[in-house]
């Protein structure tokens, strides 16, 4: 660890010294920073995205200033030109083993998807985001050799095109790239494994002028250990402080933030600016997932960025994207069902909670203007259906993996159905994915019947889709439920998952995959 300080004096004198240096940092980073906005993500992986108009309306209705995409769509960018919005380009992880091989192939994406737009006038392109958390344990080395070499050929095209003043790269990483053997911030370095590459993207982002960017979710530590303090994951803490060499925190998102503060410092490049690029609360998919969490986490953060307080080691402005703009109904399941319900709006860009963003004054969000959505009809499982109908339990499968019921189960929205409640969810979520054709209620052996009368209960909406364009993939092209796909689903994947999933005891065919 060639840049770690050096010298004689003691541990904590040695702490305490570069503490001071660091909040001497931050104010003149504050300085600088003062007048940037808070950001939030766009994510587009949903069956019916809301038009990129709409979409960019939302954002400026409710004050955004910058938002980060996941990559880089024509659509989306020419919406936001010339709406005052700062934007995040990205390149998805799998572009980068191409990217990183070829020069010309880098140059051909910067002209396309950032210098045609701003040499038009178009939008305002701050960032390029090269990957995104390449580095996750999960993806087992797929993309260590891949993410600084593409890194560096974007960068060279930028300065080619003559953007590289105007335009900065950088790479969303997760938090599990920094650790601390402790979990006290001051232990913090840079993972192990990971460690000479780190050094070399930092000190990359170092000579450039490049932030740092780093996802950090408070959620998630909740989420993967059932120890893990409550209270600790929220804002304002008084339960369960941390007491690093008297450097007090009473929420995790500080003390993970400052274990990436400290593994800077220690190597160097403790001034290095580090912009929060995901940091949110989902409302359902999980027992921890609600709308009370949630607005109680996101206006927690909220409060603390409007008042500049900033985190021990970097008080002051907090540069960050929240998670997210909206729901995402298409996105991968893993790590949990969580996943699809990050958003601050629902699927058609409707607000779930109240929650200050400009000032701590300003009340609400402003919803989606001008949405249409399909007739105020519903797809149930017929009132003379018996739940011993061999068929119920293939079918609620079906619709389940060609639509989303992540909703149900224990500790979400839905916990409290009942099996023929839960079936109906089911159905009419498949329903509405398909845009209310009518062959997408016509369940075999007439197990579901369309109706026109709401069947929202509680916390449970039964909700209709937004018109548009369907976006759905292994559902039979919007044709509906058909025998044969049922067949080659019972063969291939029908076994416990979705009996699990959706708590029923129900047999198919005398096989008994959901009898326990």
């Amino acid at each position: 660890m060639g840049g770690m300080i050096k010298g004689v004096v003691s541990t904590r004198q040695r702490q305490q010294s570069l503490v001071v240096t660091l909040r001497c940092l931050s104010i003149l980073q504050l300085l600088v920073d003062a007048v940037s906005g808070i950001g939030v993500n766009w994510g587009t992986q949903a069956t019916h995205p809301l038009p990129p108009s709409t979409v960019v309306k939302m954002l400026r209705d409710n004050g955004f200033q910058k938002v980060k995409l996941f990559d880089a769509d024509s659509a989306t960018l020419n919406a936001l030109a010339n709406s005052g919005i700062q934007v995040m380009v990205g390149i998805p992880n799998d572009m980068l083993y191409n990217l990183a091989n070829s020069e010309q192939a880098a140059d051909t994406w910067v002209a396309k998807n950032v210098s045609s737009h701003i040499s038009s006038g178009g939008a305002d392109i701050r960032y390029v985001a090269v990957g995104n958390e390449p580095f996750l344990s999960s993806y087992n080395g797929s993309f260590l050799g891949t993410t600084l070499p593409a890194l560096r050929n974007i960068q060279s095209a930028l300065t080619k095109a003559g953007l590289s003043t105007r335009v900065k790269v950088t790479v969303p990483l997760n938090a599990d790239v920094y650790e601390s053997p402790t979990n006290l911030p001051s232990d913090g370095d840079f993972r192990s494994d990971i460690h000479d590459l780190m050094l070399s993207i930092v000190k990359f982002l170092s000579d450039n002028g490049a932030p740092f960017t780093v996802n950090i979710y408070p959620f998630i530590s909740l989420y993967s250990d059932p120890n893990f303090p409550l209270g600790f994951a929220f804002f304002g803490n008084k339960s369960f402080p941390l007491n690093d060499g008297g450097t007090i925190y009473d929420n995790v998102f500080d003390a993970n933030h400052d274990t990436l503060i400290w593994a800077l410092l220690k190597n160097g490049y403790g001034s290095l600016p580090v912009v929060i690029g995901e940091i949110g609360w989902p409302t359902d998919g999980d027992k921890n997932a609600n709308l009370n969490y949630a607005q109680q986490f996101n206006q927690g953060f909220m409060d603390s960025v409007i008042s500049n307080k900033g985190t021990p080691l970097r008080p002051g402005y907090v540069d960050a994207y929240l998670f997210s703009l909206i729901d995402e109904d298409a996105k991968s399941i893993q790590p949990g069902n969580f996943e699809r319900h990050w958003g601050l709006f629902y699927l058609d860009g409707q607000p779930k909670y109240a929650v200050s963003l400009v000032t701590a004054r300003s009340k609400g969000l402003a919803p989606a203007r001008d949405v249409h959505y399909l007739a105020r009809q519903w797809c149930l499982m017929s009132p003379s259906a018996s739940l011993d109908d061999p068929q119920v339990g293939p079918s609620v499968s079906y619709a389940c993996a060609n639509a989303d019921c992540t909703s149900l189960g224990y500790g979400t929205s839905c916990e409290n159905l009942d099996a023929r409640g839960n079936i109906s969810y089911a159905f009419n979520s498949y329903y509405q994915q398909n845009n209310q054709l009518e062959s997408a209620c016509k369940f075999p052996n007439n197990l579901s019947v369309v109706i026109n009368s709401d069947p929202s209960a509680g916390t449970c909406k039964f909700r209709i889709m937004i018109q548009g364009q369907a976006v759905i993939s292994g559902a039979g092209g919007g044709k509906g439920f058909s025998r044969s796909s049922l067949v080659v689903f019972i063969l291939v994947f029908f076994p416990l998952y979705f009996c699990d999933f959706l708590g029923l005891k129900l047999k198919v065919n005398g096989l008994g995959f959901c009898d326990f």
